[in-house]
């Protein structure tokens, strides 16, 4: 698109407008667009744009991606009854822009990003182009499902639990999360959830993500610490073989929760490509507790749960009407914790990475599955209206620490991420990790697979991405929905 542009064969107005038509003509069967900034859009283009992405369209995630003069709902009724409109962009829509992006419209996502599908109460479900009685996962699922619909190439995104690749993987899509601080967070964070959250987009090539992290990666004011830059561009590592790679691979759960035999074939499939690329592989896994491992990260999800409850109660006024019970029963399991049971969850996460280290100097990637089944079909997770009333009634008896002093929150863990327990490792050692589209369902729907590094592997994992790319394009894989943007 940039090059078109760049050589007048289409203007970059036109070119917006086509791809707001675009979204038009498929968002109400995806509800994937939450907020329209066309007219924000429209300015930007006026005012000049710069850069080598000058004028190409993008969607950015209502989720702490702020735009000046913007809403940030976040999913959430208690801030869309609110209003609250964001004051700057934030450092990474900065970036976005001086790239020559031009953002048109934020997209939908769970309430606060706290769930593996996007069905806010506030919003409604966004579905997925491949089978719209299915999810595009979560909690970019509006992003997802808009670049896989054709609207835009290029949407925002963050990953604190798989928030990228999840969708990612149920979107045919490419999928990268970045290493702790590898992208911005300010200027009204320094980092989220110890840096076990990460910002970036979803494309639907390798080569538009690699060039988005070279124009978004690097410090900013009031990071915590400088991480040291590529040692080559990620463009240039994305179009770069990788070289003869080992590579460990498991389907097992960390959970030791069933897994889909379709989850099972697409890493068994993909495991055969490597080794006719030439690549090394075997079956392994980081020798660590990895159930307890998705326990600690989930105590440290829980505990941000209610920090961000709290947060919009003072923003808003908002009580606990405003917010859905499954957010507040997170969140009151999360204030019901203790701080040394907070710290120590925390510590952990230093073990693990030891764990993961010493399995990386005899492997290059961990391979496991994205997701432990195929996309769920909409309202197959969303909590019964006997229940919701229950946990209301409970909430205000103080049931939760009754909950977590009966050691009862692995039946909750079990429950609520048994479809989603691979990407929770990468987020706890704040390693890169992408989801690369190599699998389809029987069904039609897509299963991604999933490559976790080491830090600073983001390069490494484009390299490979790119091969894998080049190998099985997945681009004469489209939707049916509509036309083919």
């Amino acid at each position: 698109m940039a090059e078109l542009i760049n050589t007048g064969q289409v203007s970059a107005e036109a070119l917006l407008e086509i791809a707001i038509q675009r979204a038009e003509a498929v968002d109400g069967q995806l509800n994937a667009l939450t907020h329209p900034l066309y007219e924000h859009a429209r300015e930007q283009l006026a005012g000049g744009t710069t850069g080598p992405l000058a004028g190409v369209p993008m969607l950015v995630k209502d989720l702490f991606q702020e735009i000046a003069g913007a809403p940030h709902y976040r999913g959430s009724q208690a801030l869309l009854e609110a209003d609250i409109r964001a004051t700057e962009d934030a450092v990474l829509v900065r970036r976005w822009k001086a790239a020559g992006l031009v953002p048109f419209g934020r997209t939908n996502t769970p309430e606060f990003g706290v769930k593996s599908i996007t069905e806010p109460e506030a919003f409604g479900p966004s579905r997925n182009p491949w089978n719209l009685k299915h999810t595009p996962g979560g909690s970019s699922g509006g992003s997802a499902a808009m670049v896989a619909a054709g609207v835009v190439p290029v949407a925002g995104g963050n990953d604190g639990g798989g928030s990228i690749r999840i969708p990612a993987a149920c979107c045919g899509l490419f999928g990268l999360k970045p290493g702790r601080g590898r992208t911005p967070w300010g200027p009204t964070l320094s980092e989220l959830m110890h840096g076990m959250v990460t910002n970036h987009v979803l494309t639907r090539s390798v080569r538009d993500s690699a060039l988005i992290l070279d124009l978004t990666h690097g410090p900013e004011p009031g990071s915590l610490f400088h991480i040291a830059p590529p040692k080559r561009s990620y463009l240039e590592a994305a179009r770069t073989p990788p070289g003869k790679l080992v590579v460990g691979f498991s389907t097992t759960s960390p959970l030791g929760t069933p897994v889909a035999s379709e989850a099972i074939q697409a890493v068994e499939d993909a495991a055969t490509l490597l080794d006719d690329l030439g690549h090394e592989v075997e079956e392994a896994q980081p020798a660590m507790e990895m159930k307890q491992m998705c326990m600690d990260w989930l105590y440290i999800w829980f505990g941000q749960c209610a920090a961000i409850i709290e947060e919009t109660k003072l923003e808003t006024g908002a009580d606990r009407t405003g917010f859905e019970s499954d957010t507040l029963a997170m969140a009151a399991v999360g204030r019901a914790l203790t701080v040394e049971k907070y710290e120590h969850c925390l510590s952990q996460a230093q073990a693990y990475m030891l764990a993961l280290d010493s399995f990386l100097d005899r492997y290059d990637f961990w391979l496991t599955p994205t997701l432990a089944q195929p996309p769920s079909v909409i309202g197959e997770h969303k909590t019964p209206a006997w229940l919701e009333k229950l946990i209301r009634a409970s909430l205000r008896i103080g049931m939760a620490k009754i909950i977590v002093k009966s050691g009862q929150i692995e039946r909750v863990a079990l429950q609520h991420f048994a479809a989603t327990p691979f990407t929770q490792l990468a987020n706890m050692t704040g390693v890169p990790a992408m989801s690369v589209p190599l699998y389809w369902c029987d069904n039609g729907l897509p299963l991604g697979v999933q490559f976790v590094g080491g830090h600073g592997d983001e390069g490494k994992l484009l390299s490979l991405a790119g091969q894998l790319e080049q190998a099985r394009p997945w681009f004469d894989k489209l939707p049916s929905l509509g036309t083919a943007g």
